[in-house]
C-alpha cells in the first residue's frame, strides 16, 4: 500500500468516532462478509446511490482497501446509480489527496479513471453507471444503498441477495462553496473509518 494512503489510514481514521447507532448499522453487511469468508465463498458488495458520481464510489473504494489492508480475500467492490452520470472530479481529486494514485484513462462526459491504493494491486477503475451495468456483478452480491432516494427509489435490485443501507449525507452540498475541499475530506473519511471498521471485525 502507498506510503501516504497508509499515513492517511494510521493517522486519520478513529473507530472512536463511528456511534453506537453506526455500528449497529454496519453489522448486517459485517454479518453479509463474515458468512461469504467463512464458506470460502466471495463477496460481491455493489454500492449504489442514485447517480453514481460520489458517495458510492468512494464507498466502493475504501471497501476494497480495507479489505486488503486486513488481509480479508475473494473481496470484490462495485458501484452504480439508479442513472448514470459521471465521477465527480473532486472526488478524484480528494482520494488523491489521500494517497491514492489516480489516472484518467477516457475523456468524455463520464470519464473512465483507473485508481491504484498500491503499485501492485489492480486498479478499482471508476466511472459512472446503472447498478445493474455489465460491469457489475448481476448474482450473488449485496447491494448497499448509500443514499436514501436510491433506496426509496429503486426497491427491488435485481440479483442482490441482500439489501443494505448504509446512507451518507451527499458531499454535494459544498460544492461552488469555500467549505467544498473540506467537506469531501470529511465525507471520504467518514466513509473509510466506517468500511474499515467493518473489514476490522472479519475473521479471515
Amino acid at each position: 500500500m502507498y506510503i501516504e494512503l497508509s499515513e492517511t489510514i494510521v493517522k486519520e481514521i478513529d473507530f472512536q468516532n463511528i456511534s453506537e447507532d453506526r455500528k449497529l448499522n454496519l453489522r448486517p453487511l459485517i454479518e453479509f462478509i463474515q458468512q461469504k469468508i467463512a464458506h470460502k465463498k466471495v463477496a460481491n458488495i455493489n454500492f449504489i446511490c442514485t447517480h453514481n458520481s460520489r458517495r458510492s464510489h468512494l464507498a466502493q473504494i475504501w471497501a476494497q482497501v480495507a479489505s486488503a489492508y486486513f488481509k480479508i480475500p475473494n473481496i470484490y467492490c462495485y458501484s452504480g446509480g439508479t442513472e448514470a452520470t459521471a465521477l465527480f472530479p473532486k472526488v478524484a481529486e480528494t482520494l488523491s489527496e489521500q494517497g491514492f494514485k489516480v489516472f484518467g484513462i477516457t475523456q468524455s462526459d463520464n470519464p473512465v479513471y483507473a485508481i491504484k491504493f498500491s503499485d501492485n494491486s489492480l486498479p478499482i477503475i471508476g466511472f459512472s453507471k446503472a447498478y445493474d451495468n455489465p460491469f457489475n456483478p448481476t448474482s450473488e452480491f449485496v447491494a448497499v444503498m448509500t443514499c436514501s432516494q436510491a433506496d426509496e427509489g429503486c426497491p427491488f435490485i435485481i440479483g442482490a441477495e441482500k439489501r443494505i443501507p448504509i446512507r451518507y449525507e451527499d458531499p454535494k452540498v459544498s460544492d461552488g462553496t469555500p467549505e467544498q475541499s473540506v467537506v469531501y475530506m470529511k465525507r471520504s473519511l467518514q466513509i473509510a473509518s466506517e468500511m474499515l471498521y467493518v473489514f476490522s471485525k472479519i475473521s479471515p
